[in-house]
């Protein structure tokens, strides 16, 4: 339990407090003890100055003398409750209100400031005016300091106690999305692939789940590829592996001849099987970021020139019309020639696929800012719409039943889109059903 998020939050939460509050129990006991010392000091000392004025106005200057004077302080005394002592200019007390110090020569005490009893200038005595801490004034002080302390720290008690008891429901409110977060991520790494997490709200914790989420279906579209991949490798090796083992086994048993027919259809087998070993060597190095690329400044123009060449003699024996659009005035690219080629050959082997009898095949090039864009247009079958997010996916072939002869491995548009990617470009199609195909690649500008 200790190493829980929401404990660790509540007893940070709890010293926070507990540091505040003390804070605000000191200072305020403090001020309070402060402002009654002072209250303390500014009616002793009011106090005193009355003491003075009575016993001069209402006893020396009616008398003359201070004769007499000690019922006066006892009587002062007892209505200030304050202890008093009188001693007159020769330093001899001649009042006491407790009477321990009469005829007490030279009397001084160094807690209390006496004050002076003077007429025109003249010392006629001094008057020592001592508090009586014992008095019901002072008891009232220290009651009205002990309340106010007792006050604050039963209320700092409840506060502590009510805010602990917030701390406790809100911190387990806010950590438990993350506790949910959490199962669905062990469960995630146990292989549960369908784990999702539903928390309300906009905040850190929101934003995280639905990042979750998003992992967690991006790792189970990857899961699904990754099998798909596997079963499509397996389902394409499967056909002339068999092939071979069916043309071996028949030689084996006597009933096919090992002659020349049999020995090309072999070899043909072995052909594609490693055209298709080939394909997802180069594709998988592609992908993985390994692909060796030379770049270089190239001429274009001549790249689609050569490239389209090759596909002329069986372009007219399908009676497809063949033909290049590019402008004079291209820019150098930079780029892999061998790899460019390699796209451009790919675009190609698809659009002499799909195109029927009659049709025609355009690959065209322009400029685009600081891009060359380069295009293979065809008025084959087209593709359906709902085709285009997936045509570039790995053995995706639109027509499911079209044979291998026909269909290709279905690597040959994904192998063209990563070697654009490679070069920073971006391939792109655009497709009507029944009325053709466009797809186009860009490539950068090389520097001048």
């Amino acid at each position: 339990m200790v190493h829980r998020l929401w404990f660790r939050l509540s007893l940070i939460f709890a010293v926070i407090i507990l540091v505040t509050i003390g804070t605000i129990y000191l200072f305020v006991s403090q001020r309070t003890a402060a402002e009654i010392e002072l209250y303390q000091k500014q009616t002793a000392q009011y106090r005193s100055f009355q003491v003075r004025g009575n016993l001069y106005s209402h006893y020396y200057s009616q008398n003359r003398t201070w004769h007499g004077v000690q019922p006066v302080v006892a009587q002062a005394a007892r209505l200030s409750a304050t202890h008093i002592v009188l001693v007159a200019n020769n330093g001899t007390v001649i009042g006491d209100s407790e009477e321990e110090c009469l005829g007490m020569v030279n009397y001084t005490n160094s807690s209390i400031t006496p004050l002076q009893l003077t007429e025109l200038q003249e010392l006629l005595g001094e008057v020592y005016v001592i508090p009586d801490l014992t008095g019901e004034p002072y008891k009232t002080f220290r009651k009205l300091s002990a309340s106010t302390s007792y006050s604050l720290l039963i209320g700092g008690s409840i506060a502590i106690a009510l805010a602990l008891v917030l701390i406790f429901f809100l911190s387990r409110r806010v950590t438990s999305p993350i506790a949910v977060l959490s199962g669905a991520a062990r469960r995630l790494g146990h292989g549960d692939l369908s784990q999702r997490v539903h928390v309300r709200g906009e905040g850190e914790v929101a934003s995280l789940a639905q990042a979750f989420n998003t992992m967690a279906t991006d790792l189970e579209n990857n899961e699904q590829l990754r099998r798909n991949l596997i079963a499509d490798v397996a389902h394409e090796l499967r056909t002339p592996l068999s092939n071979i083992q069916g043309y071996l086994e028949a030689i084996r048993d006597g009933v096919v001849e090992p002659d020349d027919t049999t020995i090309r259809s072999l070899n043909e087998e072995a052909a594609l099987l490693s055209r298709l070993v080939n394909e997802l060597q180069e594709l998988s190095l592609a992908e993985a970021g390994e692909l060796k690329l030379v770049y270089q400044a190239e001429d274009i123009i001549e790249l689609i020139r050569q490239a389209v060449d090759p596909w002329q003699p069986q372009s007219k024996i399908k009676g497809i019309s063949l033909s290049v659009n590019v402008p004079d005035n291209l820019p150098r690219v930079n780029i892999d020639w061998q790899r460019i080629n390699q796209v451009i050959h790919n675009l190609l082997e698809n659009a002499v696929a799909h195109t029927r009898k009659g049709g025609n095949i355009t690959v065209a090039a322009k400029k685009q800012g600081d891009w060359v864009e380069v295009s293979v247009s065809d008025t084959g079958e087209g593709i359906p719409a709902a085709d285009l997010s997936n045509i570039f996916e790995r053995f995706y072939r639109v027509d499911k039943s079209r044979a291998r002869a026909t269909g290709g491995s279905g690597l040959g548009l994904t192998i063209a889109k990563r070697l654009v990617e490679v070069h920073g470009g971006k391939i792109t199609v655009q497709s009507q059903l029944g009325k053709g195909s466009r797809f186009s690649f860009t490539l950068p500008v090389a520097d001048k």
